[in-house]
């Protein structure tokens, strides 16, 4: 079965074909960064006319890349949801009218499930694990049991931390995207320059939860009342420093879930998932399964969607045309669902 998967969820026109859910077979990201650099961060409406102008072009060359034409694929499938409302119309629609004008069925796609499923799509991964989600709109701690089947066990209880990375980056003219360049930066860097607070978040149904608005405020406005003076005051350091305050924050609740849920395998998904410190931290548990996407798969990608889709389409379920996007999804603690 071969699904054609069109992602619009922000700045990143993407189509994708993928054969049995597994098999990728072309994966064109249209990436709109030089447009959006200026700005230091995305501006939705710029976004959601790149994406009309792009949409076309990006399926035709997915379908290209495939050797495939329209008549050949079995389904189309578009993210529906959450994301930018402006982008997510633009894939939506046009998602829904190629598959009302070709006669295929049409699904309509969580985005946080494909960023969960991309490590699917390269490795063979059992049923129950922890799910990790962090990007630059959601920070999910998961118990995953199955493709749609996730129970929400912690998320943040203000900025994601891919925001915070973003922010930050912006506040020092680092440039844009934020998390790559602040990577880069650390790598020169030496994290003891600067003690940078993490949030105390610890009793009963919060005990997962993780917070960035207070590790954003300390590094942009009161630096200098954590920095070791012992070390110079340079951005390397800095982006260090901060880096592995917030990749600490993340896996410090992610491993109390392990301990709290028994399970030792732990799937990560999203822009932030291709972070080297994040990597790092995890590859230190030895006892831990740690799987990650390939960096290409760990950003807005349309081969997520598409296999997503396909197990939605072997179980017989179909998305009416009538679906609509919503910009976010609700953020309770069971059954972060398709529908």
């Amino acid at each position: 079965m071969k699904v054609l998967g069109i992602e619009s969820s922000c700045d990143e026109t993407a189509a994708a074909v993928v054969e049995d859910g597994r098999t990728i077979l072309s994966n064109v990201v249209a990436t709109q960064i030089p447009f959006h650099q200026i700005y230091k961060g995305v501006v939705p409406e710029i976004a959601s006319r790149k994406h009309a102008e792009w949409i076309l072009p990006v399926v035709k060359q997915a379908l290209k890349e495939a050797s495939l034409t329209l008549d050949d694929i079995d389904a189309v499938a578009a993210t529906n949801r959450p994301g930018l409302m402006g982008s997510l119309l633009v894939g939506l629609t046009f998602g829904k009218t190629l598959a009302w004008a070709a006669g295929k069925p049409f699904i309509a796609v969580n985005h946080m499930l494909g960023h969960l499923y991309a490590a699917h799509l390269v490795n063979d991964i059992p049923y129950p694990y922890l799910g990790l989600l962090v990007s630059g709109g959601h920070s999910i701690i998961c118990r995953v049991a199955g493709f749609d089947d996730i129970e929400v066990l912690g998320t943040t209880i203000d900025d994601s931390v891919g925001e915070a990375f973003d922010k930050v980056a912006k506040f020092y003219n680092l440039g844009y995207p934020g998390g790559v360049i602040i990577d880069k930066l650390a790598k020169s860097g030496d994290a003891r320059a600067a003690h940078f607070p993490v949030p105390k978040i610890d009793k009963g149904e919060h005990r997962y939860d993780v917070s960035f608005s207070g590790l954003k405020t300390a590094v942009i406005h009161q630096r200098e009342l954590f920095w070791n003076k012992d070390y110079p005051v340079t951005n390397e350091n800095m982006c260090a420093a901060f880096q592995e305050t917030a990749c600490r924050t993340i896996t410090s609740r992610l491993f109390r879930a392990v301990e709290d849920t028994g399970l030792t395998t732990v799937v990560a998904g999203g822009g932030v998932a291709a972070n080297s410190r994040l990597r790092a931290l995890l590859a230190e548990r030895s006892d831990l399964n740690c799987i990650f996407p390939p960096l290409k798969l760990c950003g807005d990608n349309g081969a997520m969607i598409a296999g997503v889709a396909y197990h939605f389409l072997a179980r017989g379920d179909r998305s009416g045309l009538n679906t609509t996007a919503c910009a976010r999804i609700p953020q309770f603690k069971r059954g972060l669902k398709q529908r």
